[in-house]
């Protein structure tokens, strides 16, 4: 089966698509309503009272795997376009969809998963800066799609302390470009505050974000300690085998790594500005380690390692789906 995800071929794309079907078949039979907490943004509440009330749970299912199944193309594409394994592959797509597998809550439509999409397209930017001569276009794009994603999950404003030192590790910029950065970043409160003010509803605790940080309570499990594991040795094996093929990678290819680390620390973070008890909030950490994962299942020179670590976690996503609470309701 890894065998099949390493290589390049268009055939993989329906290959991974139905692995996603297959894995996340109790979404689809039973379906769950998009969720809801205190701390959503009035963006957020819209879409998701919208699909509530026009369109049935299944039709909210499909479009939430539709996205997350996006998601993983997205990431995918990015990492072979900018080499950050050696060869390119569909590892990292089976990755996401796998990891997003090991929590009932990480497959609901929620606004830190349509965030996700949002701060990938960051992820490319960031990327594509380092061969560019003009980047101030590109560094107001990136403070815009921040602007919009923290319309969308408030928290995801605390990813600016990821996007200026981003900006620094890619490619040296100036305090003004940092300034044109943060520019983007409040257009989008702008041109809201000028709405609310020309159609009578101004009120500045509808302007600005809702974040207090907190420690969420979460229930622990066997589940939760079972897919930690999974979780937490494919990325320690996958930053392994990066550290041991580091000297053999282009200097773009380390700092684009070196971006993804930074994203992962800060990524632990944001869920604690949530508000939120739930695990819905964590999936913003997904993208950095399905990053890592793909290195955890390419580099392996003995083909048992990877194929363990992958139907482990196979097993582990049907067992608790069947067997254990927050799948089937």
């Amino acid at each position: 089966m890894i065998g099949l995800f390493k290589q390049k071929t268009p055939v993989n794309i329906i290959i991974v698509l139905v692995l996603g079907i297959l894995l996340k078949l109790p979404v689809f039979s039973h379906p769950h309503a998009p969720l809801f907490s205190k701390t959503d943004t009035d963006l957020y509440s819209a879409i998701a009272r919208y699909l509530s009330e026009r369109s049935g749970p299944f039709f909210t299912a499909v479009l939430t795997f539709l996205l997350l199944f996006s998601q993983s193309m997205i990431l995918n594409r990015f990492m072979n376009e900018y080499r950050m394994i050696q060869k390119s592959n569909y590892l990292p797509a089976m990755s996401y969809l796998l990891i997003t597998s090991l929590l009932p809550e990480w497959n609901y439509m929620s606004a830190p998963l349509l965030a996700n999409t949002l701060l990938l397209l960051i992820f490319y930017f960031l990327f594509r800066m380092y061969n560019q001569q003009r980047i101030r276009g590109m560094v107001f794009n990136i403070g815009l799609a921040l602007g919009l994603c923290s319309f969308l999950y408030a928290p995801s404003l605390i990813f600016l302390i990821w996007v200026l030192p981003g900006l620094l590790v890619m490619k040296p910029v100036k305090i003004n470009e940092w300034l044109i950065c943060i520019l983007g970043l409040l257009t989008p409160y702008y041109l809201y505050a000028a709405w609310l003010l020309l159609y009578g509803g101004w009120e500045w605790g509808k302007i600005l974000p809702s974040l207090s940080l907190n420690v969420p309570g979460l229930q622990q499990s066997f589940w939760l300690a079972g897919a930690s594991l999974l979780l937490i040795i494919p990325f320690l094996a996958g930053g392994y085998y990066i550290q041991v093929n580091l000297r053999r990678l282009l200097i773009q290819v380390r700092k684009n790594w070196s971006l993804v680390l930074i994203y992962m620390l800060v990524s632990l973070i944001v869920p604690f500005f949530s508000g939120g008890q739930n695990f819905e909030n964590w999936i913003v950490c997904v993208i950095p380690f399905a990053a890592f994962h793909s290195c955890a299942y390419f580099y392996p020179k003995a083909k048992a390692f990877p194929l363990l670590l992958f139907w482990l976690s196979v097993a582990f996503v049907v067992v608790y789906q069947y067997y254990g609470n927050g799948w089937i309701i």
